[in-house]
């Protein structure tokens, strides 16, 4: 086995401050929505909102972070081993297989990571922040001017329905991180920059 760096410092930060912040607010919001009471509706809406500038300051500098450094170019599609990546995870993990790509600090990751979290860069995420904005400054005169007769229900409508999505997202990816070579392995490189591979192992490869 060999080590090799994978995640940098700020990666690991804004993957777990990013990760804290999302399960903060969708506790904080689904009190708010009435599911459950532990804060009070004021304090979980004074939470919900600190949450939310917090997470929008960390997307806006992760993003400069992301154009600065070449980030954004471990998320750009690719077909390559696409297919047997997902055949890999549909059945060939199950069976012992051997992951069909390898990770890198050039290619971190696979063609099905690439899609699914471009996706939530590009659509979910901005959803959510453009309903959770729309939703807590609705009524002003600059907001009524833009959405016109939108009414606030359905606003709220697509926040939570945006929430479901990233709780979805997020309970399948703390599994999937449960696939690696051995179930704890994907969460120590995230914690250490570190990942363990074989160094013989040529059946895998990376994308770059």
């Amino acid at each position: 086995m060999k080590e090799v760096f994978i995640y940098t410092r700020f990666e690991r930060f804004w993957h777990w401050c990013q990760a804290a912040l999302i399960i903060f607010l969708a506790f904080t919001g689904f009190e708010i929505h009435g599911s459950f009471k532990l804060f009070g509706f004021d304090k979980a809406v004074s939470f919900h909102r600190t949450a939310a500038y917090i997470l929008l300051g960390l997307i806006a500098f992760s993003i400069f972070w992301h154009f600065t450094t070449g980030g954004w170019k471990h998320y750009i599609p690719t077909s390559r081993k696409l297919v047997a990546q997902l055949r890999y995870y549909l059945s060939g993990m199950f069976k012992g297989e051997d992951h069909p790509v390898k990770r890198t600090e050039l290619s971190k990751l696979n063609p099905l990571q690439r899609l699914v979290y471009l996706g939530l860069k590009l659509i979910i995420i901005p959803v959510m922040v453009i309903s959770g904005l729309l939703y807590m400054f609705y009524g002003t005169l600059g907001i009524s001017g833009i959405i016109g007769d939108v009414e606030l229900k359905s606003i709220a409508t697509l926040h939570v329905l945006g929430a479901f999505v990233m709780l979805s997202f997020l309970v399948v990816h703390i599994y999937m991180t449960t696939t690696g070579r051995t179930p704890l392995s994907n969460i120590k490189a995230m914690l250490t920059s570190y990942e363990e591979i074989e160094e013989e192992d040529k059946g895998q490869i990376s994308i770059k």
